[in-house]
């Protein structure tokens, strides 16, 4: 996947408007007044915040950006205006009287948030009329609008915005809050996170029923489709024909999960201006989000990073599956042609003989499941003292391998019930055994699939290197 040329794309964002301000410094005392740590001040950043980051990740991925808000007349939305016109966002305030702009003030040491104080008040008067004036000024010249919606009063009424968007056929991606999800009927995507989902839908027994609600969603509001963030399992996509997708999240280090979403709505809007649709457009907010989780704090995502971030992966849609999530994405490979590899194991500590196979069980086909034993099964076959690695770090390590497509852990001690659920193409063992004496063999011939068993590569056992460890330490 790559992005072509983005100089036709004009997005434009409206929304609540906010400033982000990080107090850093060092903490080592406690104050002698309250039982709270004492924070040595070193330096402050200001970083746009709210609709203002979606709009500064817009133009930093290299797409043109209009911004209209409400800010008061104060300190903040100089700072914000200055901020936003260095990085090429055109700025289209509303400026409210007697009023202060949002802030929120974060103290921060030794890259962990120590509190957060939000400085915010009730807008003194309605501005929906004035912030509709602008937006349709600039409709005119926009591919996606964007509705970043905080619940903080620059969206008081957003049908009336998504009624200009119409009838200038502009495509509008909507980040939603608090309010029914009725009030943005009409809009082409819509990016509610977990509880905001279930808060308008009730619970989910599972992700058949989540797809079947956010189908009937999509049907009952007008939306073409709905990108549910799940936080650490990624998004999903449902499209009001049915279609959907899992999109597990990109295996990253999370250093901090603030202004994730702006990056995702930002990448949404965009890849919409080009025509995408749903699915791919959610690949590329997935890879987006995830370079910003990596980052302190509200941040932006360049193009470049995002490039880089993509030529590094052939799909958007490879990762960490739970076992209903995998029967869906090995159900739509299938009807896509692809030949489907299985392959399980412990993989406790990932060796050169892992990948060797992992590469070689890949070249059988399109694509390659590797299902690994969880830690308690994982210990009846290995025995005391395994694994070393817990399942959540195995089946990290795993999906950051480009040879593997989707991982999954299971409890059972064998994979008979993951085999029969997927009814795999291939299934794999390495090993210096015959066919006949894999797990599942039996199961997998018996429809008509393929068992093959490869070679091992010399000199690499888990268990040896374990052994070997243990006899370097001195005892006790």
């Amino acid at each position: 996947m790559k992005l072509p040329s983005l100089q036709k794309v004009h997005v434009l964002v409206v929304g609540d408007v906010m400033l982000d301000r990080y107090w850093v410094g060092n903490a080592s005392r406690v104050s002698q007044e309250a039982p709270v740590p004492v924070v040595d001040v070193a330096h402050v950043e200001d970083r746009p915040g709210g609709a203002a980051n979606v709009a500064l990740n817009v133009a930093s991925l290299g797409a043109r950006c209009t911004l209209v808000g409400i800010v008061g007349k104060d300190d903040a939305a100089r700072i914000l205006r200055e901020s936003l016109s260095a990085a090429g966002v055109t700025c289209d305030f509303v400026d409210a009287e007697d009023w202060a702009t949002t802030l929120k003030l974060r103290i921060v040491s030794q890259n962990q948030q120590l509190i957060r104080t939000d400085f915010e008040e009730v807008l003194p008067a309605d501005y929906g009329a004035a912030i509709r004036e602008k937006a349709r000024l600039h409709l005119a010249h926009a591919t996606a609008l964007v509705l970043q919606d905080y619940d903080k009063g620059a969206l008081l009424d957003p049908g009336a915005l998504l009624g200009d968007a119409a009838e200038a056929n502009v495509p509008v991606v909507v980040d939603p809050k608090n309010k029914p999800f009725s009030t943005y009927a009409g809009a082409d995507l819509i990016k509610p996170n977990m509880n905001e989902f279930l808060a308008a839908v009730g619970g989910s027994r599972g992700d058949d029923e989540l797809v079947g609600k956010a189908v009937d969603l999509c049907v009952a509001q007008g939306f073409a489709a709905l990108v549910l963030t799940r936080g650490a399992e990624g998004m999903t996509v449902v499209e009001k024909d049915g279609r959907h997708q899992h999109i597990p999240a990109r295996p990253a280090d999370v250093y901090d999960v603030t202004g994730a979403g702006d990056t995702a709505a930002a990448a949404l809007a965009i890849t919409r201006s080009l025509g995408w649709e749903p699915i791919a457009c959610a690949q590329i907010a997935n890879v987006a989000s995830g370079i910003a989780v990596g980052k302190s704090g509200t941040a932006a995502v360049t193009g470049p990073e995002l490039a880089m971030a993509l030529a590094a992966s052939d799909r958007g849609d490879r990762g960490i599956l739970n076992r209903e999530q995998l029967v869906d994405a090995v159900r739509q490979a299938r009807a896509a042609g692809e030949r489907v590899v299985f392959t399980n194991g412990c993989f406790d500590i990932l060796h050169a003989g892992h990948v060797a196979y992992l590469e070689e069980a890949r070249a059988l086909g399109e694509r390659l499941v590797v299902a690994v034993n969880d830690d308690d099964s994982a210990n009846r076959l290995k025995g005391p003292g395994r694994p070393v690695n817990p399942i959540e770090r195995r089946l990290r390590v795993l999906s950051a391998l480009s040879a593997v497509d989707w991982v999954t852990g299971f409890a059972e001690d064998t994979p008979i019930t993951l085999l029969e659920m997927l009814k795999p193409d291939v299934l794999v063992k390495g090993g210096d055994y015959g066919p006949e004496e894999v797990v599942g063999a039996e199961l997998v011939e018996g429809y008509g699939g393929e068992v093959r068993v490869l070679g091992l590569v010399d000199d690499c056992s888990t268990t040896a290197i374990v052994a070997r460890i243990q006899g370097a330490l001195p005892a006790g």
